[in-house]
């Protein structure tokens, strides 16, 4: 494990021993992301029913403080104070910095349109093909690891230059053949598996966080 955020990702194993086979993905998924938000990259999610909630949870954590209130740098402040006076420094005041993470669920026009108009399980490819860009990061989040809307997302990142990775359970689907890398809950009930999903992205977004603004 390495040493940026590997206490909390210690304390994750150390509540979850169950997680433990697990544990080298997600400190490399950890890693990656850290090195993805310093290089200016951005992260996109997507999942379906329970999973595209967690999508947009993750997304949540990411774009605002987490456990850290991440203040502005003293140089942003100014830039704020000089675009609106007293009124720039307020909002500066109470602005937390961000990382650039979308979730591929947050535009129901898009994904009714696309759904309608196209085909309902490219609505995610598409979005990846119009904002990717080489050396983002894609996580696809599918509990039995054989969504067709994520398999084909997995591949578009791949296409665009993204790299990939899927959060799975223990079933082995079909999606793992396409992800760069995958980690995977040893469970094979999808509330368990969503559990321990919970459990890991909540650890990964604090050691994020505990990297990037700590």
């Amino acid at each position: 494990m390495q040493q940026i955020g590997a206490a909390n990702l210690k304390k994750l194993f150390e509540r979850r021993p169950d997680l433990r086979p697990a544990e080298e993905a997600v400190a490399d998924f950890t890693s990656a992301l850290i090195a993805l938000f310093r290089r200016g990259g951005t992260l996109f999610v997507a999942g379906n029913g329970g999973s595209a909630a967690d999508s947009e949870h993750i997304c949540g954590e990411l774009l605002k403080g987490f456990r850290s209130c991440r203040p502005l740098s003293e140089e942003t402040k100014e830039r704020f104070a000089a675009a609106g006076g007293e009124e720039g420094i307020r909002i500066a005041g109470r602005l937390q910095c961000g990382l650039r993470a979308v979730s591929l669920l947050s535009h129901p026009a898009l994904l009714s349109a696309f759904a309608n108009d196209v085909d309902p399980a490219l609505c995610f490819s598409q979005q990846l093909f119009a904002l990717a860009r080489k050396g983002d990061l894609f996580l696809g989040i599918s509990t039995g690891g054989g969504a067709v809307n994520i398999r084909n997302a997995l591949i578009t990142a791949k296409a665009v230059g993204a790299e990939s990775w899927l959060l799975t359970g223990g079933r082995h689907g079909v999606c793992e053949r396409f992800a760069d890398r995958v980690i995977a809950v040893p469970e094979s009930e999808t509330y368990l598996i969503q559990e321990g999903h919970i459990a890991i992205y909540h650890a990964v977004c604090l050691a994020v966080e505990e990297a990037l603004f700590c």
